[in-house]
């Protein structure tokens, strides 16, 4: 069994992008510019941008942080949009999700200017990317992508199974690793209405879980030899962390590892990649590689 070391391998990446980010600066470029809206205060969100920003800095970038309290109107937070679409220093933003209930979050992603769409989730990225044209791409898939290429993990003609339909990472990792240019695999994508859900992982070379659901996974839905793939991020009580919590994946880890071939941990795994694929997007943003 090979541990997938998400970790490494985006501290790998990163590296490059600040050596890349350095020779732009050195003929005279810019520094790519991230910006990142947060509504409210909601711990996980706070994590996430706050290790954004630090990775901005290890990538040599940067950033912005735009906070708003969570009695912000959605108009409001519209002309926040706005401002950061028509500025010309900044490459790539992102709103970072859930957003207040009072604000519709689609309004809020359809207002982004593609072009700075670095999270990948407006509309024209995602049609763009189904049809395997140049796009953003959604960071976790695209994170995961990049691991099993890492690790040399095969996918051509291989059966994939998904667990999970959300539009950030169940849908868009079928699109891609359905495709020639990516995964080139066979791809069935489960659900909680799937009857043969159990049957269906049981098949798979690669099985690939974002269900958000705790330990959902254990070792008689897992093919003896299959990569297993770790997307759920759950935040559980803890009483010995001095957090009071603990981040628990969708697969029981020490139960499926011995079955598996490859095997990616919670904390350290599909996470820091995610993170690592914003900061690839964001530096295509500045070097404008998908969109003049």
């Amino acid at each position: 069994m090979t541990l997938i070391d998400g970790k490494a391998t985006a501290a790998t990446i990163k590296a490059e992008i600040k050596q890349e980010v350095e020779n732009i600066v050195a003929q005279g470029g810019r520094r790519p510019h991230l910006a990142a809206i947060l509504v409210g205060h909601d711990g996980g969100s706070e994590t996430y941008v706050k290790n954004k920003v630090l990775a901005c800095e290890a990538c040599g970038f940067e950033s912005t942080l735009l906070r708003f309290e969570d009695d912000i109107t959605e108009e409001e937070l519209l002309a926040c949009v706005s401002r950061l679409n028509d500025d010309p220093e900044v490459d790539g933003f992102i709103v970072q999700l859930p957003l207040p209930r009072h604000i519709n979050e689609q309004r809020v992603i359809e207002a982004i200017d593609y072009r700075k769409d670095v999270d990948g989730f407006h509309p024209i990225n995602v049609g763009r990317m189904a049809i395997g044209l140049p796009c953003f791409i959604s960071a976790t898939p695209l994170g995961i992508l990049t691991l099993l290429q890492h690790y040399n993990v095969p996918t051509r003609g291989k059966k994939c199974v998904i667990l999970g339909r959300s539009n950030i990472v169940g849908k868009p990792m079928a699109q891609l690793m359905m495709q020639k240019q990516w995964g080139d695999a066979t791809v069935t994508v489960c659900h909680s209405r799937s009857e043969t859900l159990k049957e269906e992982c049981r098949q798979a070379d690669i099985l690939i879980a974002a269900i958000g659901q705790p330990g959902f996974v254990t070792a008689d839905m897992v093919k003896e030899g299959a990569a297993v793939i770790d997307v759920g991020t759950t935040r559980v009580p803890d009483p010995t962390r001095k957090s009071g919590f603990r981040l628990s994946g969708d697969v029981r880890f020490d139960e499926v590892a011995p079955r598996c071939s490859f095997i990616t941990p919670v904390p350290g795994g599909v996470g820091p990649m995610t993170i690592c694929m914003l900061m690839l997007n964001t530096l295509s943003a500045a070097k404008k590689e998908f969109y003049q």
